[in-house]
């Protein structure tokens, strides 16, 4: 047997070992301070109304899942809430906790998802009929389009984007 043949064998791997050294050593990502956020995912689309205002613990629950990169990586807050989802049909916002993301490494920048959970709604009936948002009532109403804006902040206060969501239904009666 030849004795070069083995090193010749371990030559044509080289390149391989080469290009994942290279891309080991390649820079991070770089990501702009302000946070940027995109829609990812509902649990599901359609809710049960509450059943009252101060319905709690709440009769039904949407988690609404979205990607994020910061270039800082100063997500969350343990004492503030920093995501800010906006029912566009009366323009409420609702403050939802972000999960603390430690800053240890990165400084470099992060990216991730996050999943927020939101109590299910009232109905909003139209200006002629005078009810109680939450007062089940059948009437050709039989479900609420809730359309629902999103952003967040992160601790030095860079707002992110804004995106509109899907919207999401409410089912007006039992």
């Amino acid at each position: 047997m030849n004795k070069m043949q083995p090193c010749r064998k371990l030559l044509k791997y080289f390149p391989i070992a080469l290009l994942s050294l290279l891309a080991s050593c390649a820079s991070p990502p770089e990501y702009p301070v302000e946070p940027y956020i995109e829609f990812v995912s509902f649990s599901k689309d359609t809710l049960r109304r509450a059943s009252s205002l101060s319905d709690f613990p709440a009769r039904d629950t949407l988690l609404i899942t979205f990607s994020f990169t910061d270039g800082d990586g100063d997500i969350g807050d343990e004492e503030n809430n920093q995501i800010f989802l906006t029912d566009l049909r009366n323009d409420e916002i609702t403050k939802l906790e972000v999960p603390l993301v430690p800053e240890l490494g990165a400084s470099n920048g992060i990216k991730g998802k996050i999943t927020a959970r939101q109590f299910t709604k009232c109905c909003l009936y139209p200006d002629s009929l005078i009810l109680s948002e939450c007062t089940p009532v059948q009437v050709t109403m039989t479900y609420d389009e809730v359309p629902f804006e999103l952003y967040i902040m992160d601790r030095k206060g860079h707002k992110s984007n804004v995106i509109q969501l899907p919207p999401v239904y409410i089912k007006c009666f039992d």
